[in-house]
């Protein structure tokens, strides 16, 4: 009996600590931003959180049209809110985040896997409400955005990487119909985009089929006998083939002239930023081993010396780091 005593008291004693450790709860963090606000951005709806009046959550549904994303701005200032949190989520954020950061908010721009690491949230609570929360106790950190200038630059020079690649596509479509109709240009012509190449193109696509006069558009400089050059150009000229070369190079041509007036366009926004050094000087000559020739596809700016600007821009010349070209310190300052 006493074993059994003793053995019930101790079952009581665990059985009371078990709930005591039940019962304990994680401190609530404190609140560092009072006036924070959330915003779940979607492709047809915005859903925003202002600080909860009491124990009722204050939750609106927005359009995504210009006017709709102006009145979420005027209900934000109405409910007292001057900062707000989102999600980057695809491009439906950028618009969302620059009207809000013209109308004097400021916009904290988080990533998605930051805030999927945060632990403790509640299957019924909305990402509005989460992101809300979550950025008025301090626990989310903006992710870095450069000034509407830089963001210019960079917008149209990641066109101008699309546009790279879409060339490089149409030259494989002029390679595939060349395969089909027996043209064994790629054997002789390691570039099919070059001076020779485009220019035996050209030609075929205007009706030229003797293997002569095709082989002496190749460049001097091309290596290869005579007979490999000719016996390359000798063709099975069916009409389908043909026909699929002229849209692949007209393509190919509609890229290039893009790619002119994104050039173009590149050296009017570099134009309009700060100088950090003044316009007259010139950086000092490339180091030896740090220079290249332009590679495919390159920045060729029109009428503007890549490596100066950029020299104007930095205030430094970042070209004499091996490896690093005007080109690729252009994409970084971008």
């Amino acid at each position: 009996m006493v074993q059994q005593g003793a053995a019930s008291r101790s079952q009581a004693t665990v059985g009371a600590a078990v709930k005591t450790r039940t019962r304990r709860r994680t401190p609530t963090p404190r609140v560092i931003h009072p006036h924070a606000g959330g915003l779940d951005v979607g492709a047809r709806y915005v859903h925003a959180a202002a600080p909860p009046d009491g124990d009722s959550p204050c939750v609106a549904v927005f359009g995504t049209f210009t006017a709709d994303l102006f009145r979420l701005a005027a209900w934000f200032k109405e409910h007292g809110v001057t900062s707000v949190a989102m999600e980057s989520t695809g491009s439906f954020w950028i618009p969302v985040f620059q009207i809000l950061e013209r109308c004097g908010l400021e916009v904290i721009l988080v990533n998605a896997r930051h805030v999927k690491n945060v632990p403790g949230r509640k299957t019924d609570v909305s990402d509005c409400r989460w992101l809300q929360y979550l950025h008025s106790v301090g626990l989310l950190q903006g992710s870095f955005r450069p000034p509407a200038e830089i963001c210019a630059v960079r917008s149209i020079m990641r066109h101008r990487a699309n546009l790279v690649a879409d060339g490089a596509e149409h030259i494989q479509h002029m390679q595939k119909s060349l395969t089909e109709m027996g043209l064994q240009i790629h054997h002789v012509l390691s570039d099919l985009s070059g001076v020779s190449g485009l220019a035996i193109i050209d030609a075929i696509l205007a009706g030229e089929r003797d293997p002569k006069v095709l082989a002496q558009l190749r460049d001097r400089r091309t290596k290869g006998q005579e007979e490999t050059v000719r016996a390359a150009r000798i063709g099975d000229y069916l009409a389908e083939p043909v026909f699929t070369l002229g849209q692949a190079r007209e393509a190919y041509r509609f890229c290039g002239e893009q790619l002119r007036d994104c050039d173009a366009a590149i050296e009017r926004l570099l134009a309009q930023l700060t100088s950090q050094m003044a316009p007259a000087l010139a950086p000092p000559p490339p180091a030896k081993g740090t220079s290249h020739p332009p590679r495919k596809g390159e920045i060729a700016l029109p009428t503007l010396d890549l490596r100066t600007e950029l020299y104007r821009l930095s205030g430094t010349d970042v070209t004499q780091i091996p490896g690093l070209g005007a080109s690729s310190a252009c994409m970084l300052l971008a």
